[in-house]
C-alpha cells in the first residue's frame, strides 16, 4: 500500500507532506471549475460559426487544463534554489520573446500580441512574462545590502519600464497597467517612500497621457475607450454593455446552465467576459464565491509571509498573489462597467491556453515557496 508518511523519503512524498494542501486544491478546484465553464460558455453555435466539431473548443480545452496541472505540480516539486535560479534565467528569454513580438507577432485586432510558435500556436509572451518579472523585481530589491536601496528600486523602476516599452509597442496597456500595479504593491510592502512613489505614479500616467496625444494612431483606442466609459454614447459599447445586461439578467441565482445568451452574443464572451457569462447563468451569488476563493488563497499566502523570514521569498509571494488578485478584479471590474475596456482574462478560470499556462506558473511557483522546510517539518513532526 503507498505510503506518504515520515518514513518514506522518496521525492513525491515529501512533496505531499510540505505542500500546503488547501492552496493546491484550490488551485486545482479552480482549473476544473474554468473546464466545466468553458464546457457551458463554448456553445455549438460558437463551434458552427467558425466551422469546427462542436466540443472543439471543450476539447482544446481540457488539454491545456491537463498541461496546467502537470506545470503546477512539476513547478512546486522543484528544488527551491535551482528552480528561483531557473526562473531568472527564463525571465530574459521570455523579455527576447516579447521583444520579437512586433515583428513576428500575429495580428489580431490591430494588435500583436501573439507568437506562432507551431508547437504552441497563438501563445502570448505576456503570460510568461508576468510570473517571471515579479521574481526578477523581488530578487533586484533585496540584493546586498551594501546596494544603496534607491539604486536597487531604481533598477526594478528600469525593469518595469523595459517590459511596459514592449508591450505599449504593441499596444496592450492593459498587461501594462496590471504589471505596473503590482509592481507599485511590491515596492510599496518593500517600504518605499510612498512621496515618492506617488510622484512615479503620476510620472507614468503622464507618459500614457502623452502617448495617446502624439500616437493617435497607435493608442488612440484607449482615449476613446475611456471617453466611452465615461459617456457610453460617445463610442461603440456593444460588448461591455450586453455584459452588463447579462449580469443583470442572471440576477441572484442564474438563469441557469445553458439558458444565457451572453456567449452567442458577444465574439469574447468566453475570455474577457466569462464572469457576465457565470452571472448570466448561475447569478451574482457564484461570482461572490469565486471572488471568496481569489482572495482566501490571497489570505493563506499573506499568512505563510508573515511567518517567512526569507525576504526574497516574502516579496515574491506577496508579488505573485496581489498579480492574481488584481487581475481578477480588473476582469469584474471591465464586466460590471466599473473600469473601461482592458481586454484582461480571469486566471484560471477564461477560456484559452496563454492565459491558463501563465495562471498555472503562478500557482506552480506559489505552492514551491509556501511549502514546509523539509529539515524543519522534520524535526517539528
Amino acid at each position: 500500500m503507498l505510503s506518504f508518511g515520515r518514513e518514506n523519503t522518496s521525492l513525491a512524498a515529501k512533496w505531499w507532506r510540505n505542500i500546503d494542501k488547501q492552496i493546491l486544491f484550490l488551485f486545482i478546484f479552480l482549473l476544473l471549475l474554468g473546464l466545466f465553464f468553458s464546457f457551458s460558455s463554448t456553445t455549438s453555435v460558437m463551434s458552427e460559426k467558425l466551422n469546427k466539431q462542436t466540443y472543439f473548443f471543450f476539447i482544446k480545452h481540457l488539454i491545456f487544463v491537463s498541461i496546467s496541472l502537470f506545470l503546477i505540480l512539476a513547478i512546486s516539486i522543484q528544488e527551491k534554489n535551482k528552480l528561483i535560479k531557473f526562473l531568472l534565467f527564463l525571465f530574459f528569454i521570455s523579455i527576447l520573446i516579447l521583444a520579437l513580438v512586433p515583428v513576428f507577432g500575429v495580428e489580431i485586432k490591430g494588435s500583436k500580441r501573439f507568437m506562432d510558435l507551431r508547437i504552441f500556436p497563438l501563445f502570448q509572451p505576456v503570460e510568461l512574462v508576468k510570473p517571471l518579472f515579479i521574481i526578477f523585481v523581488a530578487k533586484i530589491i533585496i540584493l546586498n545590502e551594501k546596494i544603496n536601496v534607491y539604486r536597487r528600486y531604481l533598477y526594478s523602476f528600469l525593469v518595469l519600464l523595459l517590459v511596459v516599452l514592449f508591450l505599449i509597442n504593441q499596444p496592450d496597456l492593459g498587461q501594462t497597467l496590471l504589471l505596473t500595479l503590482t509592481w507599485i504593491t511590491m515596492i510599496f510592502v518593500s517600504g518605499f517612500n510612498m512621496f515618492i512613489l506617488s510622484i512615479l505614479g503620476l510620472v507614468f500616467v503622464g507618459i500614457i497621457g502623452l502617448l495617446i496625444f502624439f500616437f493617435p494612431g497607435k493608442f488612440g483606442y484607449v482615449f476613446l475607450r475611456i471617453k466611452t466609459f465615461i459617456d457610453p454614447k460617445m463610442g461603440d459599447n456593444f460588448q461591455s454593455q450586453k455584459a452588463l445586461d447579462a449580469i443583470k439578467q442572471g440576477g441572484l441565482t442564474g438563469q441557469g446552465m445553458g439558458e444565457g445568451i451572453l456567449k452567442d452574443k458577444v465574439p469574447e464572451a468566453h475570455t474577457d467576459y466569462i464572469v457576465a457569462v457565470i452571472s448570466e447563468e448561475f447569478g451574482a451569488i457564484f461570482v461572490l464565491f469565486i471572488v471568496i476563493i481569489f482572495l482566501f488563497i490571497g489570505y493563506k499566502v499573506l499568512n505563510k509571509v508573515f511567518s517567512e523570514r526569507d525576504e526574497f521569498l516574502k516579496l515574491a509571494l506577496v508579488g505573485l498573489v496581489s498579480l492574481l488578485v488584481i487581475q481578477t478584479f480588473i476582469h469584474i471590474g471591465v464586466n460590471t462597467r466599473l473600469l473601461p475596456t482592458t481586454g484582461m482574462t480571469l486566471p484560471f478560470l477564461s477560456y484559452g491556453g496563454s492565459s491558463l499556462i501563465g495562471s498555472s506558473i503562478i500557482a506552480g511557483i506559489i505552492l514551491n515557496f509556501t511549502r514546509k522546510d523539509y529539515t524543519r517539518y522534520s524535526e517539528n513532526d
